[in-house]
């Protein structure tokens, strides 16, 4: 699964919205829910990213994408 989350947020790195939100969006877990809440953030569909990250059990973030993007990085990269 961790090999998945890094994906996405690579592609995510490169601009490649949609093929990160095609990778994570079959998952539901805690991370999968934080990265499709992120990516909507950066699509600017801010209802359906806090909808993502309620399902995470968070409130949405008041960080920028970068923050949040290097939050999100570490939390993938440190398990």
């Amino acid at each position: 699964m961790a090999v998945d989350h890094i994906k996405a947020l690579n592609y995510a790195k490169e601009g490649k919205w949609d093929e990160a939100h095609r990778l994570i969006q079959p998952f539901s877990d805690k991370t999968s829910c934080l990265i499709h809440g992120y990516l909507h953030r950066v699509e600017g569909d801010l209802s359906n990213a806090r909808y993502w990250y309620n399902r995470a059990d968070v409130a949405m973030p008041d960080n920028t994408l970068e923050e949040e993007f290097s939050r999100l990085y570490q939390l993938v990269t440190s398990v």
